[in-house]
């Protein structure tokens, strides 16, 4: 079983900055892809941003120029370095990763999730 937590939410005022982390721990043997995803009140969860193994990466075009996905493979850790932050962009902040926990047995895993707001 794989574990994902996430850190990093606060709340902070417009055009500030913040950087979530994703740790993810259990039984891994390797991670495929690893990325972020939110969700505000009353809205369907959506796409942030996400990194594959490699380092490739891919965003949704409401963050492109301002947030800045990595990874740490020898950690098994995402981060979110978010800037130019908006009030849109608060939201529950997920955490998921696809890959294989021993050669033959894949999983795919979410974190709890970590609150950013961001105040006017």
């Amino acid at each position: 079983q794989v574990q994902l937590v996430e850190s990093g939410g606060d709340l902070v005022q417009a055009g500030g900055s913040l950087r979530l982390s994703c740790a993810a721990s259990g039984t891994i043997f390797s991670i495929n892809a690893m990325g972020w995803y939110r969700q505000a009140p009353g809205k369907q969860r959506e796409l942030v941003a996400t990194i594959t193994s490699g380092g490739s990466t891919n965003y949704a075009d409401s963050v492109k120029g301002r947030f800045t996905i990595s990874r740490d493979n020898a950690k098994n850790t995402v981060y979110l370095q978010m800037t130019s932050l908006k009030p849109e962009d608060s939201a529950l902040y997920y955490c998921p990763a696809v890959g294989f926990s021993s050669s033959y047995y894949p999983f795919g895993s979410w974190g709890q999730g970590t609150q950013v707001t961001v105040s006017s």
